[in-house]
């Protein structure tokens, strides 16, 4: 039984390091804490190792840019908390959009809040 425990909290002592939370830092009171989920394994599951720019995309205007990737910006650095002219796509819909749309798209993946914000 020992060993089952050891086991099992060894998986979870090395899945928290792995654990990769959205920065929500900008809101100032988030009615649910960040979505975290496993970015490495999240892209070897879903095939997306060399893409980055599906989820880190770069629009110039309206056009995107393809194969260039925002993976060094935080997404806030571009959608604003709330909608303007420049920016038709405030931060929380991007981040809903850009998930959840994926996937209900490839039918994977979660799609309820609790199942990203995870108190």
């Amino acid at each position: 039984m020992s060993a089952v425990i050891l086991i099992i909290t060894a998986f979870y002592a090395h899945s928290e390091e792995d654990l990769t939370a959205v920065d929500n830092s900008v809101f100032d009171h988030p009615q649910r804490s960040a979505a975290v989920f496993d970015h490495d394994d999240h892209n070897k599951i879903a095939m997306l190792e060399d893409d980055c720019s599906i989820c880190h995309h770069v629009y110039e205007g309206k056009e995107l840019i393809e194969d260039e990737s925002s993976e060094e910006s935080l997404c806030s650095e571009c959608h604003s908390i709330k909608k303007t002219p420049e920016n038709a796509t405030p931060l929380r819909m991007a981040f809903h959009n850009r998930c959840k749309e994926c996937h209900f798209e490839s039918n994977k993946g979660p799609v309820l809040c609790g199942e990203c914000h995870i108190k």
